[in-house]
């Protein structure tokens, strides 16, 4: 029997090791696609990724979608097939709708990526949700998160994204944007996000938001990669701007947590991975919530998936259905 993501087991059903999802993740920098078979492992050749990003045309998106899909496609093995197609996306979306908003990428606006997808794999069903939320499942259903019931996921990268489960099922709410941690304020800030708030956590504690603050502040690089190098060779203001990041996500960690009673935060996404530090800084500043036990005893940990989260949290929508 295998288990679901929302705590409850599949029974009646057998999937063989070759039982593949195909997995499409849609964010601010790339579109990726994998098949995924049933213990969530991303099947070798399969992975292809293009550009997306601030810049790109409609046109040149879906171009995108359609090039890393034909090439998944092409790459199921002889006498195998697909039994679903799984989309995670950057938000906003709306999920029974099958529209896409992403923040980061302006020239989607409520774009039809589910049926988009449909048209190009055909015969299956094909789910969307959150990124956040995929990510989440993914750390449920075979990562840092199995066996705990009250999880956050977070990625930190182009932006920052979440999604939750609390007594062991994946809250979606009513657009399918529940659990968006990127857009709540942060106290003590006051960035302008493109979501039109004022101290939001992805306006301060991104990748390129972190990047933005350091080169205000007299730091020369360009990319998270040289800031995590400057910082890994001592410089001041890349260590001032990683301590900014990590604080700002321990606060918006504590006030999440006094909201919904979290256990466990798993964070994955590549700005997650500029230093190890960065989750010392998080501890500290959950830790200043000392008169809230409750508060400070929530787990932070890196994700247990590395880069493959969003994929197998996608797959995760059809294998665990």
């Amino acid at each position: 029997m295998s288990k679901r993501p929302d705590g409850a087991t599949a029974r009646g059903t057998t999937l063989s090791a070759m039982t593949l999802a195909f997995a499409l993740d849609f964010g601010g920098t790339k579109v990726e696609s994998a098949l995924v078979d049933s213990h969530g492992k991303v099947v070798a050749a399969s992975r292809f990724r293009a550009p997306t990003g601030r810049q790109a045309t409609s046109d040149q998106l879906a171009a995108a979608v359609d090039r890393v899909t034909a090439s998944t496609l092409a790459s199921v093995p002889p006498g195998e097939h697909i039994i679903g197609a799984g989309i995670g996306c950057a938000g906003p979306i709306e999920a029974s709708a099958g529209l896409v908003s992403p923040l980061n990428v302006p020239a989607w606006r409520r774009y039809p990526l589910r049926e988009h997808l449909h048209q190009l794999v055909r015969d299956v069903p094909v789910r969307l949700q959150l990124d956040g939320l995929c990510i989440t499942i993914a750390e449920h259903w075979v990562g840092a998160a199995v066996g705990v019931d009250n999880v956050m996921g977070m990625i930190v990268s182009t932006g920052v994204g979440g999604g939750l489960i609390l007594d062991g099922r994946p809250i979606v709410g009513q657009s399918g944007n529940a659990g968006h941690i990127g857009h709540i304020e942060v106290g003590g800030f006051d960035d302008p996000c493109l979501c039109g708030g004022t101290g939001c956590l992805e306006a301060i504690a991104s990748g390129p938001s972190t990047v933005a603050w350091a080169q205000t502040n007299g730091w020369h690089g360009s990319t998270g990669e040289e800031l995590a190098a400057s910082y890994a060779m001592g410089d001041p203001v890349a260590a001032a701007a990683v301590t900014r990041c990590g604080t700002a996500l321990g606060h918006a960690i504590a006030s999440a947590t006094a909201l919904t009673d979290l256990d466990l935060v798993t964070i994955g996404g590549g700005f997650s991975q500029v230093t190890p530090d960065l989750f010392g800084h998080i501890r500290a500043a959950i830790d200043q919530r000392a008169g809230w036990d409750f508060v400070t005893a929530v787990r932070v940990v890196p994700t247990g998936l590395s880069g493959d989260g969003p994929l197998i949290g996608a797959a995760a929508l059809i294998h665990t259905a």
